[in-house]
């Protein structure tokens, strides 16, 4: 409008708009959405060897992930050391299921809440997917205590994945069973210290004034940890099967232990994975390590670990939550995967055990690829 008092005949700027979250209608979801984070519970002074549960509570919108904290406080003494896998071996198992009671995530605490925000494709990218690197992660002191965060993934690409939270009478629940001291320290503080947790869930707000659901609503990216059979001699030459799949696999982790349970980097010197008895991958073992660094974005590797990721069909890397799903292993129940050593290294402990975690995506219908959140 003019400004009357302003000589040079200028115009002056009109008041801006009230601010709103409210979008014209068309487009995806995304754009009708807004992130959002809520409590779900906290618990306190739990012992080593309890368990922690407790029912959710509805959210007004859809599950994207659920923050886990778990601290070790309290403990007393300057002798405790750590066990190889703790802080996060102080969960012994960590079991999320759906509303139906479908697992999502069944795996021991190492697994769970590292090797899965680590390699999965579904928290932070480059070196911050290393929960270790997190702002909140303090290791284990000489007093036994502790404190890390982590997150139990649903969302696999940008607002795919999620599961609904309005419904307060089906909704998923979260059940972490504790370890005993004796998985955390192999010298125990002189005073034990209590477990604290406190459970937040990330969410998408329903949309308002518009019709329009996240993109496969009803599919899910599951992470069940399992054994493969049978065990390996020290370099012994061996094929080794995976359990039976049935769904689209965006990553494959393997993890080898030896007798004792301890992860062990035994591998062969050629590593060769088959599909079906047609080899998929016939590398040197040097090569998966580079490509895991190319793939994850340089996080260091743990021992005893190797994983492939196929969520990199924009790059060599894994983007995180952007990626189109082209490059996803289509399974089926009856597919067999297999591992080959010719031979396996040495085992300090024989047998060694091959266990895997792959993340498997399970549509509710076809698999939707491309970016549909655009």
């Amino acid at each position: 409008m003019t400004n009357p008092g302003n000589g040079s005949g200028g115009t002056q700027a009109g008041l801006p708009q009230p601010q709103t979250t409210v979008e014209p209608a068309g487009g995806p979801f995304l754009r009708h959405s807004q992130p959002g984070r809520r409590p779900l519970y906290t618990t306190a002074a739990a012992a080593y060897g309890g368990i922690i549960t407790q029912p959710f509570v509805a959210a007004p919108g859809y599950y994207s992930k659920f923050r886990v904290r778990l601290t070790g406080t309290g403990g007393t003494g300057s002798t405790s050391t750590p066990q190889p896998d703790a802080p996060y071996s102080a969960a012994s198992l960590v079991t999320l299921k759906d509303a139906f009671g479908t697992p999502l995530i069944v795996a021991p605490g190492y697994e769970a809440l590292y090797l899965i925000p680590k390699y999965g494709g579904q928290y932070g990218t480059e070196i911050m997917r290393d929960i270790g690197n997190l702002p909140s992660y303090s290791a284990i002191s000489p007093a036994g205590n502790w404190a890390f965060n982590s997150t139990l993934p649903l969302e696999f690409a940008k607002c795919y994945g999620v599961i609904s939270g309005a419904n307060a009478s089906l909704l998923p629940t979260l059940t972490i069973n504790l370890a005993g001291t004796s998985q955390v320290y192999t010298v125990a503080p002189g005073g034990t210290p209590v477990l604290n947790s406190i459970i937040d869930s990330d969410f998408y707000w329903l949309p308002e004034g518009v019709s329009v659901e996240p993109p496969g609503l009803g599919t899910t990216c599951q992470w069940v940890y399992q054994q493969c059979n049978p065990t390996i001699g020290s370099n012994g030459s061996a094929i080794v099967q995976a359990p039976r799949m049935g769904g689209y696999l965006a990553v494959m982790i393997f993890e080898l232990r030896d007798a004792q349970g301890i992860r062990i980097d035994a591998w062969p010197q050629r590593l060769r994975i088959y599909i079906d008895g047609v080899p998929l991958i016939d590398s040197d073992i040097t090569e998966i390590f580079d490509d895991m660094a190319i793939q994850f974005q340089g996080t260091s590797r743990p021992a005893g670990v190797i994983a492939f990721s196929r969520r990199t069909s924009l790059g060599q890397t894994d983007f995180g939550l952007f990626d189109t799903g082209e490059h996803y292993l289509s399974t089926n129940p009856g597919s067999l995967i297999e591992v080959q050593g010719a031979p396996w290294g040495a085992i300090q402990n024989p047998p060694a055990t091959l266990s895997c975690i792959f993340g498997q995506v399970v549509p509710s219908g076809t698999l939707v690829q491309g970016l549909p959140e655009m």
